[in-house]
């Protein structure tokens, strides 16, 4: 009976005991406090006296979001050249890549071997130059030499060539072929100005022949020539011709927003696709412009 008695008692008998565990108890709690303290204030906290107030963390406290994830480009950097992959994807797929206005498809041994028979200088001569319906450089003229024969060579390289891409000059090499070309420069005659076209005189070769549109800025009749000229001159691509009412009648129902859209941003047709641009790097305004252009001509 005293055993069972014994079972049921606190392990506190004297009162001495309750205080120790009553001290004890609290010690824990005051612990945990702390802890959490600790834990909760363990970054440094901004105000007068902190980093939070020096230029560079108010710089970078107002700097714009949109800056966030960009690299801005140093404009007197030398240029890096791209590889012909990378050429291709951005340029030449609009029409290598589907063979619209007549381009050799990338993988086509078939249509690609007549072209590789010709060598591949040639090759990167009308990819250049231009030929027929294809425009210099694909259309981007900010593409330098080396990068339209590497893509090139990328492209015929699909088709079983065995080209190899052209290595960027050496800076020296650079040089000295910039030296005698400044050295020439001051002796060049200037050229002869360009004669106003009167009515009646036959267009400037390799400019479509457009008629003179009132209230259309010269800037989207030069870029039409030099661009848009390639697909809309001869309506190819599935590109709406250039004075086709018919073709350009739907279109135009669309809205001016909407054909400008699909100018600057590109479009994926039935019949064709529109690079973004029509793969130039003209400004947003004379691609607009050019637009006005092609629109007014077809009504």
């Amino acid at each position: 009976m005293s055993d069972a008695q014994h079972e049921h008692h606190s392990f506190i008998r004297t009162p001495k005991q309750l205080v120790i565990a009553v001290a004890g108890f609290f010690l824990v709690i005051v612990i945990g406090i702390i802890l959490l303290v600790i834990f909760a204030t363990n970054k440094p906290l901004g105000g007068a006296g902190s980093e939070s107030q020096s230029a560079q963390a108010i710089a970078a406290r107002v700097r714009p979001v949109a800056e966030e994830g960009f690299a801005f480009k140093d404009v007197n950097a030398p240029k890096v050249l791209q590889s012909g992959q990378a050429v291709y994807n951005a340029v030449c797929v609009a029409c290598h890549g589907t063979g619209a206005a007549g381009a050799p498809k990338v993988g086509d041994a078939g249509a690609w071997a007549a072209r590789i028979a010709q060598g591949y200088d040639t090759l990167v001569q009308h990819a250049v130059q231009g030929i027929r319906a294809m425009p210099p450089k694909g259309g981007n003229a900010d593409l330098d030499n080396i990068e339209v024969a590497r893509a090139v060579a990328y492209m015929a390289n699909q088709a079983g060539a065995k080209f190899k891409e052209p290595e960027a000059p050496a800076p020296a090499q650079a040089n000295a072929a910039a030296q005698p070309a400044a050295a020439a420069s001051p002796a060049a005659a200037p050229a002869p100005a360009t004669p106003a076209a009167t009515p009646g005189a036959p267009p400037t070769a390799g400019a479509l022949a457009t008629p003179a549109i009132a209230g259309n800025s010269e800037a989207g009749k030069t870029l039409f020539n030099q661009t848009c000229a390639a697909c809309h001159g001869a309506g190819i691509a599935g590109a709406p011709k250039f004075g086709d009412k018919a073709a350009w009648a739907p279109r135009i129902a669309q809205g001016a927003s909407t054909l400008y859209e699909h100018a600057l941003k590109g479009f994926q047709g039935k019949a064709g696709m529109m690079p973004p641009k029509g793969g130039s790097t003209a400004p947003d305004a004379d691609v607009k412009a050019a637009v006005d252009y092609m629109v007014a001509a077809a009504k």
